[in-house]
């Protein structure tokens, strides 16, 4: 990638991986632990987008890493709808969103 190596490419995918996993344990409102799920999706989708540039020898093996990326993305935005629509549920049953609060939908 322009002289750039790998493994920088790689650390930054760790780092923004790691930031977004600490989010995850460590916060209790739901809009943040979802921006730290959405982090650490974007961080994979930067590793599957660094192994297909330095491993896509051929065009089918750099084209299938960025088919994943795309894949990734439409997961995450379909997380995303169902994610705000529970807590949107609960901030109406509760007044506030907090991570305590998701057994309030058991049935």
């Amino acid at each position: 990638m322009n002289g750039v190596p790998m493994t920088w490419y790689l650390g930054l995918g760790l780092f923004l991986f790691t930031i977004g996993a600490v989010g995850v344990v460590i916060r209790r409102n739901p809009i943040v632990v979802f921006m730290s799920i959405e982090l650490m999706l974007n961080a994979v989708n930067l590793t599957f987008l660094t192994f297909a540039r330095y491993w896509g020898h051929t065009p089918a093996s750099a084209v299938a890493g960025e088919m994943m990326v795309v894949f990734v993305m439409a997961v995450a935005a379909a997380e995303v709808a169902v994610g705000l629509g529970i807590i949107m549920a609960i901030y109406r049953l509760r007044d506030r969103a907090d991570i305590d609060d998701l057994n309030v939908l058991r049935g």
